[in-house]
């Protein structure tokens, strides 16, 4: 190989050397602004994180007649109504996998008034012949619930979840006395849950707005056949439509 060969094997050698460095030092650029550009970039690898949510509930009781309601001739009909509320949650979520999470509340509390209508045919003195019972409840839950998350793109990420939800009812009225324009509920509730979500990633905290909907699966109707707005139910189950903004970090 004469000099000037040499040479310019070289010199490409030394142009190949400084395209690579280049080519390294664009790609390190570009990967930094990349994760200047996402917001809590490690946030995903955390084992855990601790949120609160906001929660605003419609709630609707699905009722069934009990046989006596046939035989009635006071009550003409039961008709529940929608009602709303509202509640707070703190909120442990356990990072399982990519697309996987566990999450917990510590716990859920909810303020809810549910309403029922009644045509009645002999009211009691005082009342008129549509009757509408408010019960008001405070409720304590328990709820788990599996995330599903798709991949994040940018500063955005879908979930879906499911779970279950044990609540207890503090102003549960089963005990009470108090006759004909009662209508008792049971103290503790068993729901299954499933709804969506969405991620949105700001650079100290993480905005989640999602919807779910909670179906009751245990009767709560603590039936008293000597109470008029009572004895023409057999079941009480409770369905609830549930929004909440969600601030995790």
């Amino acid at each position: 190989m004469n000099l000037n060969a040499f040479l310019s094997t070289k010199r490409r050698g030394i142009y190949a050397m400084l395209l690579v460095i280049s080519l390294m030092m664009a790609g390190g650029r570009a990967s930094a602004q990349l994760r200047d550009y996402l917001n809590l970039p490690d946030h995903d690898s955390k084992k855990y994180y601790l949120g609160i949510g906001f929660l605003y509930n419609n709630s609707h009781f699905q009722v069934s007649a009990h046989p006596k309601f046939l035989q009635s001739d006071s009550v003409l009909y039961v008709n529940p109504l929608n009602s709303g509320g509202f509640g707070v949650s703190g909120m442990f979520t356990f990072h399982v996998a990519d697309h996987l999470e566990f999450r917990f509340a510590f716990p859920e509390f909810i303020f809810s008034s549910n309403s029922i209508s009644y045509h009645v045919k002999y009211p009691p003195d005082g009342e008129q012949v549509l009757a509408t019972k408010q019960i008001q409840s405070l409720l304590l839950g328990f709820p788990a619930q599996i995330k599903f998350l798709s991949d994040r793109i940018g500063n955005f990420r879908v979930y879906m979840m499911g779970g279950i939800n044990y609540r207890y009812d503090l102003a549960s009225n089963s005990s009470a006395r108090k006759a004909e324009n009662l209508v008792k509920l049971s103290s503790s509730d068993f729901s299954v849950e499933a709804g969506l979500g969405f991620q949105i990633y700001f650079p100290v905290f993480i905005l989640s707005p999602e919807l779910k909907i909670s179906e009751g699966i245990k009767n709560i109707h603590s039936r008293d056949p000597s109470l008029q707005y009572s004895n023409v139910i057999d079941k009480i189950k409770s369905r609830q439509i549930i929004f909440s903004i969600i601030f995790e970090g």
